[in-house]
């Protein structure tokens, strides 16, 4: 790993790439490593010299991926304010701007969802706790609850947001090349919908 790490950075961002979009696309079991040195653009066998085993490049990129958007979020928080639908708002806005920036993560993440091999289930298991727990804890914290209609449960409510972009992509399927632009506005409008039901009329 240390190998990888002294690469020149462009040189990283582009294994990171090509591995999220290969490992997104066809899985953990079916994902290739010579595809994703190809896409990468270098030989199959600088794969393994930097990372060792298939296995080792998996969890580096699951790893990669929520240090990346935790990180983005934290260095943004004090900005979100205390509303939690425009906190909501605002969190996916700063997804969406690392999704652009890395296509192919999007796919990786619902990949991660899906994935039952268990040669990786369970660090992938434990990975995806710690992700909802932060998801959860950073809409929640400091929130202003009192806006919700009484007997509204801001915590289901982010389940429930959880279960609907599940649903989401499962349905209509993920890709490297989607738009997560119109992504993004489908999600908003779901979003000014739920704030309409849940909220107090004086704070819709």
């Amino acid at each position: 790993m240390e190998k990888f790490i002294n690469l020149q950075e462009n040189k990283q961002v582009a294994i990171i790439k090509a591995g999220l979009v290969t490992f997104g696309t066809n899985g953990y079991k079916k994902a290739s490593i010579a595809d994703i040195a190809t896409a990468a653009g270098i030989a199959k066998s600088m794969i393994f010299h930097y990372f060792g085993t298939k296995k080792a490049l998996y969890l580096y990129l699951a790893q990669y991926s929520a240090e990346l958007l935790i990180g983005e979020i934290n260095a943004k928080r004090n900005h979100c304010g205390n509303d939690f639908f425009d906190r909501l708002t605002f969190i996916t806005e700063i997804e969406v701007d690392v999704m652009k920036r890395y296509p192919g993560i999007l796919a990786f993440l619902k990949s991660l969802f899906l994935e039952k091999d268990p040669e990786v289930a369970d660090e992938i298991k434990g990975l995806m706790a710690m992700g909802e727990a932060f998801r959860a804890g950073i809409t929640l914290d400091g929130i202003d609850a009192h806006k919700f209609k009484d007997g509204v449960d801001p915590s289901l409510v982010v389940k429930m947001l959880a279960w609907l972009g599940e649903g989401y992509v499962s349905q209509v399927g993920v890709s490297a090349t989607m738009d997560v632009d119109d992504l993004n506005h489908t999600f908003n409008q779901c979003l000014i919908m739920l704030k309409k039901n849940l909220y107090k009329e004086a704070y819709q």
